[in-house]
């Protein structure tokens, strides 16, 4: 009779992977017989250790051991002894002090075993971070945190050994925040939320005044969520947004949408928490059509206003009930329960924000001399008869909480409202002659959060704190140097539409987005020079990020204020505009505002980027097909440049001229004029440029039938287009590698990669880089397919990811083409 394990025990789960799939390969004896010898092996590694056989259940096993070590030491062995055979069995791990009842255990610690084996894939040993623990943590690999199925708490998974294997079958597939604090009460309102979004309803809307815990209550409900959605429940922050058109971009974004939003969606069981969307709520219509285009998606949103859309389920957040209320303070306070906590908690309207507001307040106040504090003051700042009562409260608990800071934190406060997205502590200190003392003082008030090495506020607090702002005379210059620090980032980052100095002080500048748009809105209407100064050091950014709709809205904007003004500014702006739009074609425009630019670096005696406009100017009269006054203003811009003697001036206009020769297929001058340009640019340490010189290079080669060497550089350049996040530059290789592969005689992979280069550029907004090569391309797959077969095989690749598309791309073979070898020959 067996003896199990008592006290401290380690439970081992297998289970075979894919049995069935198993089955029909092997054919019935032959997995007969590696079932029977995978049983051998198992048993003889658990016993070997000690190791009791609880229970067997089809293929699985559930085995006990009296030690850690030893349950370790069989996984290894029988896992290493497994490893040549058919069957490859998944391995759980967990140490626990279960209770033995009739010849068998009984404790969540079992589940919780079972559950770790269950997240893991064929050859792979899961240890929990309590069997790690009492056997070292030599030989396994940290995981990370998970949840699991039925437990409300996350574990930490170990494995063992360092082989590879796709993620783990758990249920994390979230970026919900997790708040290191409490939740309290709503126990009814959560449980409500769940239901109806689990049983089919759409769109529901928290609803309800600044600072009632609308968002805690969303997260908390959309966690509860995050085992029935099979895509993932995410969290999407839209506080800081103002343009309505963003709204999906940000969603984009937080999903890595690469081939736009609703095509990423499609039939993904997906949940997405958008998080204020009060102040975007003209988006709302673009929300309600994601939502009947993709059937899994649901969405619960926070916002102070309805979305007023079909299907959409208005839930009211109300104000806490009272012993909820009493709890949260007490517990925020550490503090016991009397009828005086009450009573405050009642003159906050038990608001969660004002509750919690009054609870930071306990280090150096009672609660009753918090009562004595807020009374005659919470009407102090009431709104109109039309305002919500539940703001007003608020507004007066935000107003007593500012009341109680000292005079260096309340000016620090109103001035840290002039950033719309946070900021670092660097930034505060130089914007609001911050120091890290009072910072801190206020993160511990509750007024204002530290998070991922950012300062920010609640965007209640922030409205309230730029009401303070507004009042300081002290404060005045604040939007000001918030601006100029903006415009020296962007001017370290990349200060000229043609050169990148800092990529990662560029790609860094995202987390600036929000403050970029304040910084321009406010210049554009109370400093219009200093908006062009931005708007032109700006434009680097927003072409690198592909965000040609933002550049030419905040550019043509910036031109339009300072009409009239001969400023050098005016003239970088005007080539921000114009660039803007020749990247759409809107070729008329582009040369008006080039030319004003011109005329402006004259007078202004900048002959550098008088030189990089001009060459702009000819590479436009180029596309349009005049070869003469292409050749005349790019020859003249590379005249300038090497008499100015500067790398990055030289290295543009060679760029120029080897764009304008490859068009004119004289390879010879071409490839000297690209080479040259690429050689300064790497002397200069230009990373944008060296790509777009290399795409050059690439175009040369194929064009010139030199397929291998196209392919390299096509593919280089992809890889450093994906460092910049560069559509239009990975759409240019993509299609000029399905170019190659038409040469090489693949039609339908060449249709394949030009349909998918079709839609990457329609998603980002850009156009054809060499109308005439696409043109070309398009008729020899007409020639070399019939209209049909063309048709299918370019649709099948506008429906492929960016991601797919690349590897596609990745995927040829290395061998010369046919036209290559022929001119090798001759």
């Amino acid at each position: 009779m067996r003896t199990l394990p008592t006290g401290t025990v380690t439970f081992l789960f297998t289970d075979i992977e894919g049995s069935t799939r198993l089955l029909e390969q092997l054919g019935t004896e032959a997995y007969a017989e590696a079932l029977a010898a995978h049983r051998t092996v198992i048993r003889a590694a658990c016993s070997a250790q000690g190791g009791v056989e609880v229970d067997t259940e089809g293929d699985a096993f559930f085995v006990a051991f009296p030690t850690a070590q030893g349950a370790l030491s069989a996984a290894a062995a029988f896992s290493e002894g497994l490893g040549e055979g058919p069957i490859r069995v998944r391995v759980g791990l967990h140490t626990g002090t279960p209770l033995v009842a009739e010849d068998n255990y009984v404790g969540m610690d079992v589940h919780r075993a079972a559950r770790i084996a269950a997240a893991g894939h064929g050859g792979q040993v899961l240890v929990s971070a309590t069997t790690a623990d009492l056997t070292g943590s030599e030989g396994l690999h940290d995981l990370g945190e998970h949840r699991l199925k039925d437990f409300a708490e996350p574990v930490w998974i170990f494995q063992l050994g360092e082989e590879r294997f796709p993620p783990l079958k758990t249920i994390s597939n979230t970026n919900l925040p997790r708040p290191a604090s409490s939740f309290v009460g709503r126990a009814r309102e959560k449980a409500e939320i769940v239901s109806m979004l689990s049983e089919g309803t759409r769109l529901v809307t928290l609803s309800g005044a600044g600072g009632s815990g609308k968002t805690r209550l969303a997260i908390e409900a959309a966690a509860e969520l995050v085992p029935e959605f099979k895509s993932g429940v995410f969290w999407v922050g839209l506080a800081p947004l103002r343009d309505p058109e963003l709204v999906e971009q940000t969603i984009g974004d937080v999903l890595g949408a690469k081939n736009g939003l609703a095509q990423h969606i499609g039939e993904r069981e997906l949940l997405l928490l958008l998080d204020n969307l009060e102040q975007v709520v003209a988006a709302a219509p673009a929300l309600a059509s994601l939502l009947e285009i993709c059937p899994g998606l649901r969405l619960l949103v926070t916002s102070r206003e309805l979305l007023r859309v079909r299907g959409e389920v208005e839930y009211p957040v109300l104000p806490l009930g009272e012993i909820d209320a009493v709890e949260l303070f007490c517990i925020r306070a550490s503090v016991d329960r009397e009828e005086i906590v009450a009573e405050l908690c009642r003159r906050l309207d038990n608001l969660p924000l004002a509750v919690e507001l009054a609870a930071a307040r306990t280090a150096a106040l009672s609660p009753r001399q918090i009562l004595e504090r807020l009374s005659g003051r919470l009407d102090l700042l009431k709104g109109g008869r039309d305002a919500d009562p539940r703001q007003q409260t608020l507004r007066a608990t935000i107003e007593w909480s500012y009341d109680l800071l000292g005079l260096e934190e309340q000016q620090l406060f109103a001035r840290l409202a002039v950033f719309a997205g946070g900021c670092t502590l660097e930034a505060a200190e130089e914007v609001c002659q911050a120091d890290l003392d009072t910072l801190q003082s206020l993160v511990d008030k509750s007024l204002l959060r530290w998070t991922d090495e950012r300062f920010w506020m609640l965007e209640t607090i922030r409205e309230y704190a730029e009401e303070r702002l507004a009042e300081r005379l002290d404060s005045e210059d604040l939007p000001r140097r918030h601006a100029e620090r903006l415009f020296e980032t962007a001017h370290r980052a990349g200060g000229s539409f043609w050169q990148t100095d800092d990529p990662e002080l560029l790609a860094a500048m995202t987390e600036e987005d929000a403050n970029i748009r304040a910084a321009l809105d406010w210049s554009l209407g109370t400093d219009p020079a200093l908006a062009a100064s931005l708007a032109a050091n700006l434009t680097r950014y927003w072409f690198v990020r592909g965000a040609y709709r933002e550049g030419a809205l905040w550019c043509d904007a910036a031109v339009a204020a300072i009409e009239g003004v001969p400023t050098h500014d005016r003239a970088r702006v005007l080539v921000g505009a114009s660039e803007f739009a020749r990247f759409q074609h809107d070729y008329p425009r582009a040369i008006s505002l080039k030319k004003e630019a011109i005329r402006l670096f004259r007078e202004a005696g900048d002959e550098d980027l008088l030189a990089a406009t001009m060459k702009d100017l000819g590479e436009i009269a180029m596309m349009q097909g005049d070869w003469k006054r292409a050749e005349s203003l790019i020859d003249e811009s590379l005249a300038i440049s090497r008499r100015l003697g500067k790398n990055s001036a030289i290295a543009h206009s060679l760029h120029g001229r080897g764009e304008l020769e490859l068009a004119r297929g004289d390879w010879p001058r071409a490839t000297a004029a690209l080479e040259e340009a690429l050689e300064l640019f790497r002397m200069e340490r230009d990373v944008w440029n060296i790509a777009i010189a290399t795409h050059s290079l690439a175009e040369l080669a194929r064009r010139s039938g030199r397929s291998r060497q196209a392919v390299s550089e096509y593919l280089e350049a992809v890889e450093m287009g994906l460092k910049f996040d560069s559509p239009q530059l990975i759409a240019e290789c993509v299609e000029g590698l399905a170019a190659v592969a038409g040469q090489r005689g693949d039609p339908v992979r060449a249709a394949h990669l030009a349909g998918a280069a079709d839609a990457m550029r329609e998603r980002a907004g850009a156009s054809v880089a060499y109308p005439q090569e696409h043109e070309r391309l398009v008729s020899a797959l007409r020639a070399a397919m019939s209209q049909q077969e063309l048709d299918a095989a370019w649709a099948s690749g506008r429906t492929m990811t960016t991601e797919a598309a690349i590897e596609s791309a990745r995927g040829f073979v290395d061998s010369p083409s046919e036209f290559e070898t022929r001119r090798d020959v001759d």
